[in-house]
């Protein structure tokens, strides 16, 4: 894979690459991808035609072709395992954990629930019906607002108990149980000291708000990398074998990428005092 230098095309100043590909690769090469930075090896133009301002001169595409059959590592020039460039993708899971409360800035929450908004919604293509459809909706809306307030502002961290007066509250409206449990969510908040919510087998339920992704080297072990990285911050995380995915990706500046430390704080304020100096003789001036 070899970098080439930027501002090459009349309509583009994005890098460019270019992909050499066989599948009848010299012993020395196989398994291995061979990475060239050539981004310098370019000559400016007398005369820029649109983003194209840099060509490439003969003597430059000789160096990048012997550099490619030499095949062997410098500081323009480097050679990667395939592996080297592979990871698993892991989906990192933890505990929803919540505490319930019904007050009038948690009801508003409700209108981002897609089937509570829906119902002062109309789908007629009359107007009066449109109306009186959406005017009922909005009543319905309200109703189940001031239903819910009749629980009282009380903080709850136990789903069962709260969902209990939820049902209690809501018992005269015909929903189903899947509205309630989202109307339930849309009056929650994630609470580190709440107890897990758990599904039918008694497991913890996943917060979708926490989940998170990892992407771990294919030369790494999984367990390992998980222990080290992820339990230690966050012991009730886990994640399941069935979801990963295995991906590859070549991020070719950061192999190339040099360090350059930051000016010493004697040099900053030298230069400081310099403009400091030359301004203070303006104003004078």
């Amino acid at each position: 894979m070899i970098a080439l230098p930027d501002q090459l095309f009349f309509n583009t100043g994005i890098g460019t690459y270019i992909w050499i590909l066989t599948n009848k690769k010299t012993p020395n090469r196989r398994g291995r991808v061979q990475l060239i930075d050539a981004r310098e090896e370019y000559a400016g133009m007398r005369k820029n035609l649109g983003n194209k301002r840099h060509t490439i001169p003969e003597d430059s595409i000789t160096k990048i072709i012997k550099t490619y059959n030499e095949f062997v590592e410098s500081d323009k020039v480097k050679i990667y395992n395939n592996e080297d460039f592979g990871y698993t993708k892991i989906i990192v899971e933890r505990p929803m954990q919540l505490n319930y409360q019904v007050t009038q800035e948690r009801l508003e929450n409700l209108y981002s629930y897609s089937a509570f908004k829906k119902l002062a919604e109309s789908k007629s293509k009359d107007p009066e019906t449109k109306i009186a459809d959406e005017t009922e909706g909005k009543k319905q809306q309200e109703e189940i607002k001031e239903a819910l307030l009749t629980i009282g502002d009380d903080l709850y961290t136990d789903w069962d108990a709260f969902e209990a007066k939820v049902k209690q509250a809501l018992n005269q409206f015909d929903l189903k149980p899947a509205f309630i449990k989202n109307i339930i969510e849309k009056l929650s908040e994630h609470d580190d000291k709440a107890g897990y919510v758990t599904d039918k087998k008694s497991k913890p339920k996943a917060d979708s708000n926490l989940r998170d992704a990892e992407k771990i080297p294919l030369v790494q072990n999984i367990d390992d990398y998980f222990e080290e990285e992820v339990l230690k911050y966050y012991p009730d995380a886990w994640y399941e074998n069935k979801k990963n995915k295995i991906g590859y990706e070549i991020n070719f500046t950061q192999y190339f990428y040099i360090y350059e430390p930051p000016r010493s704080l004697e040099e900053i304020e030298s230069d400081i005092s310099k403009v400091t100096a030359e301004i203070q003789e303006l104003l004078k001036e």
